[in-house]
């Protein structure tokens, strides 16, 4: 990386509650405490997967010793599901003061080679965190040798970003929208001066990223495209009224971050046991007190009150985003009527992928990141006068 982008990005990842702008992965503290954070998945369709496809242990999820304290025999962690740094995932971290939104936003970062290169910026879904597309990024470095950089990050009441007046319960859709905007504001403060940008959200996080397209845009930010990861309108809002009786099934908390891992992976709640081994152990808290060592950091019942606000109007907004627009899911059979006329009318690309669940980018990141560096050369390389995929 040239002094020149160093010097460029040390100004736009401001204020850190440290002395290093940017703060590359170190044998240190913060890598130690990489290893041992994580967040769960909301089941249901849009938000997650049903919550309990396999039983640890061989319980039901009534019985479950994870949801029965008195019953629960706790076991030796296993080494196979031990938590992995982040460290070898992304080039670097930081917590990103974004006054404006009274937060410090934790974010991970790859950068694009130069200044005016491409950066995919990435928004988690309900109860993950950045580091839900810890194995993505590396895909993404390594098939696009390096060209195309990536940036995640924690929203609020999410993995490492904390709040600096203690008023983070807002998780309505306008709040997630204004937190993004503000923290892409606060790191590529001149946009004249910014890598083009790739908007990427899967689930939650994909309508983040459509609502925060045209305001980006209208301040004067490049924007490559959006891509939207398993998340229909249509089905998200069917799914809500059984989210409730889903989240009964998951355990209230573990005794172990190895056994929180394992009851992801057993679950098929992830796939990808690398992957959970990195993203999971951001997504629980340790606790003093209480049954369980290990609880969930965003607890998916206290989000209840704004699960509707993410999903109604997704259909629309998606369709009418004026750039390349893709759409990556699980299934074929869960596009509604908005957008299946959407498709037909080319207004659009959609991908499915076979064999992954609702985390599909962490269960095969690298067929995701594979379709993602397509459409980036298709998109941000595109001839002038030329129309980009999915933009009529």
């Amino acid at each position: 990386m040239s002094n020149l982008y160093k010097n460029a990005m040390q100004a736009r990842i401001a204020k850190l509650p440290h002395p290093d702008t940017l703060a590359p992965f170190q044998n240190s503290e913060d890598e130690e405490s990489e290893a041992a954070d994580s967040i769960g998945a909301l089941p249901g369709s849009g938000l997650g997967p049903p919550a309990m496809q396999v039983h640890l242990h061989g319980h039901s999820p009534s019985i479950s010793p994870a949801n029965n304290p008195r019953h629960r025999k706790p076991h030796a962690p296993k080494p196979e599901f031990a938590p992995i740094s982040a460290a070898g995932f992304f080039k670097e971290a930081a917590q990103v003061a974004v006054p404006s939104r009274a937060l410090d936003v934790r974010v991970y970062h790859t950068p694009a080679p130069a200044v005016d290169g491409t950066v995919m910026v990435c928004h988690h879904g309900a109860g993950y965190s950045g580091l839900s597309f810890a194995c993505f990024a590396k895909e993404v470095a390594a098939l696009s040798k390096s060209e195309c950089g990536v940036l995640a990050l924690d929203a609020r009441r999410h993995g490492k970003t904390t709040s600096t007046d203690g008023n983070d319960e807002d998780l309505s859709i306008g709040v997630l929208v204004d937190d993004f905007f503000e923290l892409l504001k606060t790191i590529f403060p001149d946009p004249s001066h910014s890598p083009t940008l790739l908007l990427v959200g899967h689930s939650m996080g994909g309508s983040v990223v459509v609502q925060a397209c045209p305001r980006l845009q209208e301040a004067k930010y490049r924007i490559a495209g959006v891509a939207v990861l398993d998340v229909v309108e249509g089905s998200a809002l069917e799914a809500l009224p059984h989210m409730h009786s889903l989240l009964n099934a998951r355990p209230d908390g573990f005794d172990s971050l190895e056994e929180a891992v394992e009851w992801h992976v057993s679950t098929n709640t992830i796939q990808n046991v690398n992957s959970a081994r990195v993203s999971i152990p951001a997504v629980f808290k340790q606790v003093d007190k209480g049954p369980f060592p290990y609880t969930w950091r965003t607890p998916l019942r206290s989000t209840a009150p704004y699960w509707t606000s993410w999903f109604k109007g997704l259909s629309n907004k998606f369709l009418a985003a004026r750039t390349a627009r893709i759409l990556i899911l699980a299934g074929r059979d869960r596009l509604d009527k908005e957008l299946m006329i959407g498709q037909m009318q080319g207004k659009f690309q959609q991908m499915v992928v076979p064999g992954v669940g609702h985390m599909l980018h962490e269960d095969d990141p690298t067929r995701i990141a594979e379709i993602m560096v397509e459409f980036w050369r298709r998109n941000e390389r595109v001839i002038v006068g030329v129309k980009k995929v999915g933009e009529l």
